[in-house]
């Protein structure tokens, strides 16, 4: 297999590294070396949150440079947006169609982007978009909004869903398997 290159991108407290964990597994699963690296801004305060996730035959970094993601799994669209770049001309971006106010349009001292999706479409790359955070709260949980859009990466992939969910029963803890078992399932019927 050639290296698949998967960055996450969101804010702090949105599950970005469960999410990430879940890959890994996942990737180790199918036999694949794997490779991440977590990035975290302010993420306790609301600010950017960045993983890498490489698998393949052999992977030597987990670093991730402009234009060589093949996906793009975006809990925020200004996270999107700000990351863009990173996704290959062919990639795919899985975006929640979510907007949090950072911390300059909490304060006053900024005003949240304008036309975000409208910029995301012109940059030429496949979108699956998805209200994520509506889906995790008809399956019970506003925070499964990770499981939503790992479930429609899933939905997309080679990889049996059966591995994905035995994955996903290792990385969460059981006393939220099955809010989060729902969740995925939401996002892998995405179409």
């Amino acid at each position: 297999m050639d290296n698949l290159n998967i960055m996450i991108v969101g804010v702090g407290g949105q599950g970005t590294l469960l999410a990430s964990r879940l890959l890994g597994k996942v990737a180790q699963k199918q036999g694949y070396d794997v490779k991440v690296s977590e990035i975290h801004g302010m993420s306790q305060r609301g600010g950017s949150v960045v993983t890498y996730v490489k698998m393949g035959d052999k992977v030597y970094s987990p670093i991730i440079e402009k234009g060589e993601a093949d996906f793009i799994l975006a809990f925020e669209k200004l996270e999107a947006l700000r990351w863009i770049d990173y996704l290959k001309k062919d990639g795919t971006l899985v975006l929640n169609d979510q907007e949090i106010d950072p911390m300059p349009v909490i304060t006053g001292s900024a005003k949240y982007p304008e036309g975000i999706t409208e910029k995301l479409e012109a940059a030429g790359v496949r979108i699956r978009s998805v209200n994520a955070l509506a889906t995790a709260m008809e399956c019970g949980n506003i925070k499964a909004v990770n499981m939503v859009l790992i479930g429609l990466l899933a939905g997309t992939s080679s990889i049996g869903k059966e591995i994905w969910l035995e994955s996903l029963k290792e990385v969460v803890p059981q006393k939220l398997l099955d809010v989060n078992i729902r969740a995925f399932n939401a996002g892998y019927m995405v179409r």
